[in-house]
């Protein structure tokens, strides 16, 4: 598991929290959702990394 995937994984799922969180607070229900495919696209591929990584050991 590299430092820049995890990075880079990390960094989506935070702005994915973040659009969701505006479209929340603006009622903006395209910008949620949006917000929430990155949020849980960032933490699949985190879960991706982390399952890589243990079989390679």
């Amino acid at each position: 598991m590299s430092v820049g995937r995890t990075v880079k994984n990390k960094t989506q799922e935070f702005k994915g929290w973040i659009a969701e969180v505006l479209g929340r607070a603006t009622r903006n229900r395209k910008l949620e959702r949006r917000g929430k495919v990155e949020r849980v696209s960032g933490n699949l591929r985190q879960a991706g990394e982390k399952a890589r990584y243990a079989f390679r050991l």
